[in-house]
């Protein structure tokens, strides 16, 4: 093999290793700060236990009754915090590749908030690392390369209008949250209401649509997304997909996140809910 080739294949395997490590190192810090997070996150919790009584619902439009009764949250601790993990399938745009992806996530319900910690796989050896958060009425989202690499570091109005929207789409897998102080209702039909939550100085609203049995069959809300730079309020929520019983507690586990452009649905995150556990605020 000639000298050049030699030199040039060490360089390279110098450069890769050197890459690697860079980027092991960058993901521990990256987790680490998240869990920093999640940590003041859960700082101010309440442990005091509270059963929700059947009269809670009272005033509630009769299809979020029907809801709560569906979810079997009556005669269980209300739900103050969450920790959840899951998996998927997740793309950037409406033609590009499906990336599988796994996450862990953490709520505060009093206070509302959460964190997410998220790994999606690009190709073999490079992914993308995100973190979105909502805390104390505001919102960050944080996307690395490899951990290392910045590819967002938003924040803003409209993100913190984003991730008060998201909150209030997720709270769908701790159910009690819909008995929140900050979460008005309002009927529109017979399997429909509306949710305005306000927190933090910022109130947005979406529509909670359900079947005749209580089970959830969709969220949409105007949301702020990102297009070429620019915010646009544009149709964004969850499509139900399937449910599961986690802790006695029925929860769609498998959703389809969309966007709604005048072109059509947009489909970008497949989630499944893989575990969940309720009221115990630490780490997994």
């Amino acid at each position: 093999m000639p000298k050049i080739i030699s030199v040039s294949l060490i360089i390279l395997g110098s450069a890769v290793i050197l890459l690697s490590a860079a980027s092991f190192i960058a993901d521990f810090l990256f987790t680490r700060s998240a869990k920093k997070e999640v940590r003041e996150l859960f700082k101010n919790v309440d442990n005091k236990t509270e059963i929700v009584q059947k009269n809670d619902l009272d005033g509630l439009p009769r299809s979020v009754q029907k809801w709560l009764e569906h979810s079997q949250v009556i005669g269980k601790e209300k739900i103050k915090t969450v920790r959840l993990k899951q998996k998927g399938m997740m793309r950037t745009t409406e033609d590009g590749k499906w990336m599988p992806a796994e996450a862990v996530q953490y709520f505060n319900v009093d206070e509302p908030g959460f964190i997410w910690i998220a790994k999606i796989k690009m190709a073999p050896f490079m992914y993308i690392a995100g973190r979105d958060k909502y805390f104390e009425g505001t919102g960050h989202m944080l996307i690395k390369l490899i951990s290392l690499i910045p590819l967002a570091d938003s924040r803003g109005k409209e993100i913190d209008q984003g991730t008060l929207l998201r909150y209030m789409a997720e709270m769908q897998w701790f159910p009690t949250a819909a008995l929140s102080s900050y979460i008005k209702w309002e009927e529109i039909d017979a399997n429909q209401a509306k949710a305005t939550m306000s927190y933090g100085g910022v109130t947005a609203s979406g529509i909670f649509e359900f079947d005749e049995n209580g089970k959830l069959v969709s969220f949409i809300a105007n949301r702020y997304r990102e297009i070429n730079g620019r915010y646009e309020l544009q149709d964004w929520g969850g499509i139900t997909k399937g449910y599961r019983e986690f802790n006695g507690i029925n929860i769609p586990n498998k959703t389809d996140i969309i966007w709604r452009p005048e072109t059509g649905d947009f489909n970008w995150y497949k989630c499944e809910i893989t575990d969940i556990e309720y009221n115990k605020p630490i780490l997994y």
